[in-house]
Parts: C-alpha cells; sequence; structure tokens
C-alpha cells in the first residue's frame, strides 16, 4: 500500500469525518505515516484550544503574508483573511475600558468586574472563535507542518561518513559522506579544503585490499555530489580516494592521491 501524500494527511488531520478508508487502515500499519499524522493532529488540536482572549491579539497581516509567501498560494487568497480584526479588537479594548457615570458616580462597567463575560464581551468574540478565520489559520498551520514533516521525509539521509586526509606531498583535507534520498538513490559528498591536483581531480571508491575500485568522475572544485551505482556494497569499496590524473587519455588511476579516507559502515 503506498503511503499518502501530504495533502492527504492534511485533510485527515483537518477533518475526523473525511472518509479515505485506504489512508486511514495505511495508518494503523505504517508507523512512520502514523508518527507524521500524529504531528498535523497536534497542530490541529492546538489551534482549535480556545485561548485566553485577554493574552492573545489578532496577528498583524505580515503573518499570512509570510505564510502565503511560504506556501506559494494564489492571488485569489492573497488577502489576509484576518484583516481588520486588529483594530477592532482594539476599539472593543477600549470601548470595556471607558468608565461609565451612574448618578454622579464613576464606576467601571459590569463586563470588567465579572472578567468580561457580558454582551460587549460576547460582542468581542475573538477572531479565533469564528468559523471563518478558524478554518483559515487551522488550514494554514496544517499546510505549513506538512510542508515541514514532507521536507523533513525528503531530506536525505546519512548513510556513511570519512575524514579526508592528505597524501604525500599534498595538504588537502576534508571529508566524504554517503547520503540517501526518499527514493533509494545514494550519493557521495565530497569535500576538500582545497584544490592541489596538477592536472584533474578524480573521485574513486576503493577496496579495501586496494585490489578493485570504481571511478565515480571529476571533481572540478573543492567539492563535488556524486551519485552511486546501484547496487555497488560500501563495505565492499569502504575507502574514498581522490586522485591527482594526469590529462593522458588513460581511465586507470594515476596512483597519485591527494586525500584518502575510509567510510565508518
Amino acid at each position: 500500500m503506498p503511503h499518502p501524500d501530504p495533502e492527504e494527511l492534511s485533510l485527515l488531520a483537518l477533518y475526523e469525518d473525511w472518509e479515505d478508508g485506504d489512508s486511514r487502515e495505511h495508518l494503523r500499519v505504517c508507523p512512520e505515516c502514523a508518527a507524521d499524522f500524529a504531528a498535523l493532529r497536534r497542530t490541529v488540536d492546538a489551534v482549535r484550544t480556545t485561548p485566553d482572549a485577554r493574552l492573545l491579539e489578532a496577528p498583524g497581516p505580515q503573518v499570512w503574508a509570510g505564510i502565503h509567501c511560504e506556501l506559494g498560494l494564489s492571488e485569489a487568497v492573497q488577502e489576509d483573511p484576518l484583516s481588520g480584526l486588529e483594530g477592532q479588537q482594539a476599539a472593543e479594548r477600549e470601548s470595556l475600558a471607558e468608565p461609565v457615570q451612574l448618578q454622579g458616580r464613576t464606576v467601571s462597567r459590569p463586563e470588567q468586574r465579572r472578567g468580561a463575560t457580558g454582551p460587549a464581551a460576547r460582542r468581542a468574540a475573538a477572531w479565533w472563535q469564528r468559523p471563518g478565520p478558524w478554518m483559515a489559520a487551522a488550514a494554514a498551520a496544517v499546510l505549513v507542518t506538512a510542508g515541514a514533516v514532507w521536507s523533513l521525509n525528503q531530506a536525505p539521509r546519512p548513510l556513511a561518513e570519512a575524514d579526508l586526509a592528505p597524501l604525500a606531498q599534498y595538504s588537502a583535507a576534508g571529508s566524504a559522506k554517503v547520503v540517501e534520498s526518499a527514493d533509494g538513490a545514494r550519493a557521495l559528498e565530497v569535500r576538500l579544503s582545497k584544490d592541489e591536483a596538477q592536472g584533474y581531480q578524480e573521485v574513486w571508491l576503493i577496496a579495501s585490499d586496494l585490489s578493485r575500485l570504481v571511478s565515480l568522475g571529476v571533481m572540478n572544485s573543492d567539492s563535488g555530489t556524486f551519485q552511486l551505482p546501484a547496487g555497488l556494497e560500501l563495505s565492499d569499496y569502504p575507502i574514498v580516494d581522490v586522485s591527482d590524473e594526469p590529462v593522458d587519455g588513460n581511465p586507470a588511476h594515476s596512483s597519485v592521491s591527494i586525500a584518502r579516507g575510509t567510510l565508518n559502515t
């Protein structure tokens, strides 16, 4: 059963009655997707929780502008769904704070004495208690969380690393790292402190006994990323080697290595 995409997980988190039996069944058997779904549900629950109206303010337009830009939304939803609420809340707070005259005496409003539970407080119903703004805020929060979860899941996963030490007359040092992408493809990322090659740099994977080697390609600067052949076992070729190759048309290793290290497989 394929993994649900981030959009499907977001809909399942937003709407408890969303009908998708296959995805919900998948969540029961896939710990990874269940963890992602749980993170989205925590976001929805956090948005649904009614906060203390005395402590929160309506977010400024820059908040929605940032969300709109981050998610790449269309111009049709560019306007802040909470626009105008900040001024309205300020006016309502001022109205609540204004004392009233009663037979020559100045008294505070009943709403002030009772913690703002009267008609004025109901009139000042917070933006998060209104269906439209709540759904916009919840959807935006879930989309941002889903995007973060998706990004984490798509980030390359490190498999092995090596420190590269200089050989012979060279002084360049660096590092090598094997990473695996979400689709299972592997790559070797190589970095050196400088390029000291007299000809050009070539990156190799070599067997422990130096009897076999695989060329991964030419590194034209002090860093490079090289795709690993499918089926290649890192344990069979744990040594990372950067060689100095002359421009002579010979594809074999020159036997002159700039830096070398062993992957911690």
